[in-house]
């Protein structure tokens, strides 16, 4: 997600023998991280500070119970998405990355999606067979938040500890794929509030589960790599 793309992607298929090389191979073959720029609003962090001041908006509009409030909501949701790969691509290919931006770019990624998530939670969805379901975006929705608060504990753990730790829970491949189903997910069930969509619901659900499941999953894959450097140093 935006400038967290950046980190170093770990070898999943590696086993606990062979992680030492796997390791060592991936630290030379993924790119290194673009320069830090020294300036604070570069382009990148003015599009990722858009994110953030699109949230209370995003909130307004939701309750807004007509065509253009449901539009806009979801149109608002569209354009974070966008910015979110756009302010990461920019930062690479323009060598504009920053401590600040790297910082706020999550933060304005789970600020939006945790957001999302609750306003749906407040309105159950009427599913086509069972009617009117209040934990169906609930469940996931705990899932979803739950697992991002704990990464984020453990990221800011691993960091104040050695290079093992940090590369241990560096994005990977799993991680993108999970970002990747949640932000379809939740921009098919946004739109799906409009009636001209409301056919899609089914595989926004669908596909909000699969991106729970594949949060609980990278939450696990990640543990356990973290368990396997803190074996090592025993």
């Amino acid at each position: 997600m935006g400038e967290e793309e950046d980190a170093v992607s770990l070898d999943q298929n590696s086993s606990g023998g062979g992680e030492d090389s796997s390791l060592r191979r991936n630290r030379h073959s993924s790119p290194l991280p673009p320069h830090l720029s020294s300036k604070v609003l570069t382009l990148p962090t003015v599009l990722t500070l858009g994110r953030v001041a699109a949230v209370p908006i995003l909130v307004a509009t939701f309750y807004v119970d007509c065509w253009w409030g449901r539009t806009a909501t979801t149109s608002i949701f569209i354009a974070a998405a966008i910015t979110d790969w756009l302010d990461g691509y920019i930062a690479r290919k323009m060598r504009l990355g920053s401590a600040f931006g790297a910082f706020l770019d999550p933060v304005a990624d789970k600020l939006m999606v945790a957001a999302t998530l609750i306003l749906l939670c407040t309105k159950p969805m009427d599913a086509i067979v069972l009617g009117p379901v209040p934990w169906l975006v609930t469940v996931p929705s705990i899932a979803i938040i739950g697992r991002e608060i704990t990464m984020s504990a453990v990221r800011e753990w691993a960091a104040s500890q050695n290079g093992k730790l940090s590369q241990a829970v560096a994005v990977n491949s799993l991680g993108k794929w999970k970002t990747a189903t949640q932000m379809i997910a939740l921009t098919i069930l946004l739109a799906s509030r409009d009636s001209s969509f409301e056919r899609l619901l089914p595989s926004g659900i669908g596909l909000l589960y699969v991106s729970a499941g594949l949060s609980v999953w990278s939450l696990v894959v990640y543990m356990r790599q973290i368990m396997r450097v803190l074996l090592k140093k025993k």
